[in-house]
């Protein structure tokens, strides 16, 4: 166990190691980016420029892969003055919260979205709605502009020449895509219209994910707008991102290795799970997701307080949605961010629990890290106990995981009632975990 906790520590700082260059390309290829936005909204104003950004840098920092960064381009539209009409599961076909946006008949002030390139009339000649805003037309006009803004800021010597190219502007895919070049690393942007929507973010689930988080933080961040981005052609749906990032900004702000342990876990996932990013996988969104709530079932300072104990809170969660193939949504726990994804859950159960057994072999980056790994942490059995959630939800609480911590022996709390709540809920799973018991 001695050579184990120097090995997390020279992995955290093989990262940082990176990060300044890392940063220093996302923010030359950011302003060559801002330079063609501003050029779109010159050209029209209902597009703004959104300088706000911090957020999305942190994101990129945290990360070891060049994944696709989202760029929000505010509609210049009243949303307030707008109809939402919200849509059921049963009419889209997903839980994702569609609606379409209508512009009133009294809609004064909005006749600029009026016109036909992002209009359709209603067929409906009584309704109070005289017609709607269409997310494909958007998308169409706001493509148009970019290809001018893009050849106007290479004409006029704004952006270096091949700075910026153009991966996919097919509307379809709900957001355009550009590639930005920084130093040797390329950037890839989609660009997505928004609509900024004050909506109140559906309540979190339970008090107990409060502790977890900066005080009044959670009441902060889902007071905050919410973007409604193009669902469809016809549909746009809200989009919580900007709410989870937020929250993973406040999470920032307490000591302890809270973002390490995620930095650490997205390394593992782009180089060992995913080969290096050559094969299909875990984004970051879904490592967030895990943080988050690891976050909220571990509320407590010494939680974090140790590197490899905290990339264990992270690890246990996962271990977790992974076998019982259900990710909550952080802020829609009814909603699972596993479904629909085309990933092998078997396979990459296989590969994260080998990682929490014997994280070692994945963690050596030099030579002199090279030896005989101790021998795993766990035997056969532990899936069965990961199942627990799936068929009694009440499972899903801090003392259940305190037992997956001392499985994994890195259950090191001092707290004597929680201590003695693990050993409760430890007794009760002791027929089904066998030797691992």
């Amino acid at each position: 166990m001695a050579l184990q906790v120097p090995l997390w520590h020279h992995y955290l700082r093989a990262i940082r190691s990176r990060a300044a260059s890392r940063a220093q390309d996302y923010q030359r290829a950011e302003n060559v980016l801002l330079t063609v936005l501003e050029r779109v909204h010159a050209r029209d104003p209902r597009f703004l420029v959104d300088y706000s950004r911090d957020l999305e840098a942190l994101q990129f920092a945290l990360r070891s892969s060049d994944g696709p960064v989202d760029v929000e381009v505010p509609l210049r539209v009243d949303a307030q003055a707008l109809l939402s009409e919200e849509l059921g599961a049963s009419e889209t076909g997903d839980d994702l919260g569609s609606c379409r946006l209508g512009i009133p008949r009294e809609g004064a002030g909005l006749e600029q979205w009026m016109t036909d390139d992002v209009f359709t009339t209603s067929s409906d000649v009584g309704a109070d709605c005289l017609g709607h805003l269409v997310p494909s037309k958007v998308l169409h006009v706001l493509k148009d502009l970019l290809v001018a803004a893009i050849v106007h800021c290479k004409h006029h010597n704004l952006i270096a020449p091949g700075s910026v190219k153009v991966d996919s502007l097919e509307t379809e895919e709900l957001h355009l895509s550009l590639l930005v070049s920084s130093g040797w690393r390329t950037i890839c942007f989609h660009v997505v219209p928004v609509v900024r929507w004050k909506h109140r973010a559906p309540a979190l689930e339970g008090a107990q994910r409060a502790p977890g988080f900066p005080d009044g933080s959670l009441k902060r961040v889902i007071s905050q707008e919410v973007a409604l981005v193009p669902a469809s052609a016809q549909l746009w749906r809200v989009s919580t991102d900007y709410l989870l990032t937020r929250l993973l900004s406040e999470l920032g702000s307490l000591p302890g290795h809270r973002l390490d342990s995620l930095s650490i876990l997205d390394r593992v996932n782009y180089e060992s799970w995913r080969d290096g990013g050559r094969s299909p996988g875990l984004a970051f969104s879904h490592l967030r997701t895990v943080l988050l709530w690891a976050a909220a079932l571990f509320p407590a300072p010494e939680d974090w307080a140790e590197l490899q104990g905290a990339v264990y809170r992270l690890l246990v969660v996962l271990l977790c949605c992974v076998a019982t193939r259900n990710l909550p949504h952080f802020l829609h726990p009814e909603r699972n961010l596993l479904q629909n994804t085309r990933l092998d859950l078997n396979a990459l159960y296989q590969r994260v629990e080998r990682f929490a057994s014997q994280p070692e072999a994945s963690l050596r980056i030099h030579v002199s890290h090279l030896g005989r790994s101790p021998p795993p942490r766990i035997g056969h059995g532990v899936k069965a106990l990961l199942q627990l959630p799936a068929s009694d939800p009440a499972y899903w609480a801090t003392a259940y995981f305190d037992v997956l911590l001392d499985k994994f022996q890195v259950f090191h709390v001092q707290d004597k009632a929680r201590i003695a709540a693990m050993q409760s809920i430890f007794l009760k799973t002791k027929t089904l975990s066998g030797e691992d018991s």
